[in-house]
């Protein structure tokens, strides 16, 4: 079979490797048909991803088809269609013990810091299979992104009546504005990129758009949206440490601020601020099960529309000469997905 390597930053090379074993007990070997490409995998790629590690196959946002089972397994059958939660958890370290299996003291993420989906077929434990006999296999590479902003939003736990900024409308900020839509709280969303505003106001249906200026000019455009109120609660999907030290000025009183996106630098914010705010301060990390249950039935009752999310599709074989373009914001590229085929 071959596999695309990721050997070091910017480099590829399409490797052979082979076929699976049987699958033992509690595993599933699943063939993969589409794989997502997110921020981490271009981060990953330009070497600016702290949890990476090279040389990598990436791929973690998965569509598959389960082609075996090993001993104990019911969840899942051959012939299934799954979304894969590519979060590998230990079970056993005091955050899965206590729920928190998103933040497994020795987590291992697919495609970051093991092998993920960029290669035909794989093992992994029949646990992290979620099932759907309504979506196709693009629309379940889709699913891991929109958990990432499920999570988020649950983080910074907006009510109806109250205002949700965003910033960053990138495919994970994306994935915050649906779920901040579902919260019924009013959606605001701010970038850099009008083009992205644009998607943001004609496909995803979002009316309050704020193309971000230096962080004074956001605030007075904040507080002109809110009539005097600044937003209760602000997710970051940037990754900009830039973009993560200004966003709790734009906070309201006893707002919460909730970093979604990831940088290897350092923040920088006053204290008094933050105190005299009563400002609370959330990192959201990855997602849970429960996520993916719940974003899996949104589509397939039609809450969520995927239609609008996939502007770029390229095989396995042309990911290589493909990928530098799609980091060029001039591309237009929303979401990537590659299909991998056998």
């Amino acid at each position: 079979m071959k596999a695309l390597q990721l050997v070091e930053p910017k480099h590829w090379q399409l490797i052979d490797i082979q076929e699976p074993p049987a699958p033992a007990a509690g595993e599933a070997v699943v063939r993969v048909h589409e794989v997502g490409i997110c921020g981490t995998d271009y981060s990953g790629y330009l070497g600016k991803m702290p949890f990476y590690s090279y040389p990598r196959i990436p791929g973690h946002e998965l569509g598959v088809e389960v082609v075996a089972v090993g001993e104990g397994v019911n969840n899942v059958q051959p012939g299934d269609r799954c979304s894969v939660e590519p979060y590998i958890n230990c079970q056993q370290c005091y955050s899965c013990r206590s729920g928190h299996t998103n933040c497994c003291e020795h987590h291992q993420t697919l495609g970051v810091h093991c092998d993920g989906g960029m290669r035909p077929m794989f093992t992994l434990p029949a646990r992290k299979l979620h099932i759907s006999r309504k979506l196709s296999f693009e629309q379940l590479a889709l699913v891991e992104t929109l958990a990432i902003g499920c999570h988020a939003v649950e983080r910074g736990a907006p009510k109806p009546g109250e205002i949700v900024l965003v910033i960053g409308a990138g495919p994970i900020g994306l994935s915050v504005v649906e779920f901040a839509k579902l919260s019924g709280a009013r959606t605001v969303v701010m970038d850099t990129n009008e083009r992205r505003l644009g998607f943001v106001r004609d496909s995803m249906k979002v009316p309050d758009t704020l193309l971000s200026k230096d962080v004074e000019e956001n605030v007075k455009a904040l507080e002109a949206i809110g009539s005097g109120t600044l937003p209760q609660v602000v997710i970051d999907a940037t990754g900009s440490h830039h973009s993560m030290s200004a966003a709790l000025r734009y906070l309201s009183f006893a707002g919460r601020l909730v970093y979604v996106g990831v940088t290897s630098e350092e923040l920088h914010f006053g204290h008094p601020l933050m105190h005299r705010r009563e400002l609370t301060l959330l990192a959201s990390r990855n997602a849970l099960s429960s996520d993916f249950s719940r974003i899996i039935q949104l589509i397939e009752d039609g809450k969520i529309d995927t239609n609008p999310w996939i502007t770029h599709r390229a095989p396995l074989e042309e990911v290589q000469e493909r990928f530098a373009d799609w980091l060029n914001p001039a591309n237009g590229v929303l979401k990537a997905v590659v299909s991998v085929g056998t």
